[in-house]
């Protein structure tokens, strides 16, 4: 399997739009944010003590938005990469992040729309957890991605809120990885690379400037298999807080929280074993940054 070739082919099928023509009637809007960041410290005799690191991480957020008498097609992509390094250690991953979502729908009326949703996620690189001594890959691109295929009805009261509700939704896990494949990692049989499941799926999504150059988002995505334990719904919320500075400067505030009892959380206690658990990221940069947005009507 060629693993490059098929993101490729999707992000293709995400971003059609970036090719096509406006027609009459047509309403287009386009944009994103791209954002650098870096840290650096350096210590020389210094009596307190410390370790010298450097870290950064780079984001790409984009969306392309149509709108055509009574069809909508909302498309966002989100990427990004970061790493650290600390002392004499190799660089360690910080960040790593593929979040391609597709979104058609047609207006049932009262700013209702009946949809259906694509998703693809994933990420670029390998994943380590450390010892010591060693270090064991967990992770790796495609290993695990996931692919969401939903029908449901999207309300959307404003541009600024969705809220989705699906009754029927697969999702397919991929392990695309010898060795995780193995050992059943993400809830796939061992040595299977691929486990689909129908269930529910809702999704909500607000954004809003909350104050002049302070920008809220966020985005709660939950899943409940109706064959494999419906009970433990699968969480993924995500917050986004933009602050921006100046035209070139921006701060980001950061957070993810993400609970699936197919994945085995490595336990920080003694002499505890792996197992499902709440997952919870936050991170703040502060860096060069920069906004794009088009908005074209025909």
């Amino acid at each position: 399997m060629n693993t490059k070739k098929i993101l490729f082919a999707i992000i293709l099928l995400s971003f059609p739009a970036i090719s096509l023509r406006a027609q009459n009637d047509t309403i287009w809007r386009t944009g994103g944010i791209s954002a650098l960041n870096f840290n650096q410290v350096s210590f020389h005799n210094w009596a307190a003590g410390g370790d010298n690191s450097l870290s950064g991480n780079a984001l790409l957020s984009l969306f392309a938005k149509y709108k055509k008498g009574k069809w909508a097609w909302d498309n966002t992509g989100d990427f990004a990469i970061g790493g650290t390094k600390l002392d004499k250690q190799k660089i360690r991953k910080s960040d790593d992040k593929i979040d391609i979502n597709s979104k058609i729908g047609y207006d049932i009326g009262k700013k209702f729309y009946l949809s259906y949703i694509l998703g693809f996620k994933t990420q670029f690189t390998e994943g380590f957890i450390y010892t010591d001594s060693s270090r064991t890959r967990i992770s790796n691109f495609l290993a695990p991605a996931y692919i969401l295929n939903a029908i449901g009805i999207d309300w959307k009261p404003n541009d600024d809120l969705s809220i989705f509700l699906s009754p029927a939704t697969a999702k397919t896990t991929i392990v695309n990885d010898d060795a995780l494949s193995l050992a059943g990692q993400y809830g796939v049989d061992p040595g299977e690379k691929s486990k689909t499941e129908l269930g529910a799926y809702f999704n909500m999504q607000y954004k809003h400037n909350i104050m002049e150059n302070v920008a809220f988002s966020t985005k709660l995505e939950l899943f409940s298999s109706y064959s494999h334990n419906p009970q433990n719904v699968d969480v993924n919320w995500e917050v986004v807080i933009a602050l921006k500075v100046n035209k070139f400067l921006n701060a980001l505030i950061q957070t993810q929280l993400l609970y699936d009892d197919d994945i085995m959380v490595p336990k920080t206690e003694a002499n505890a074993l792996p197992g499902p658990g709440t997952q919870f990221k936050e991170s703040f940069g502060l860096g060069l940054a920069y906004n794009f947005n088009g908005y074209k009507v025909k």
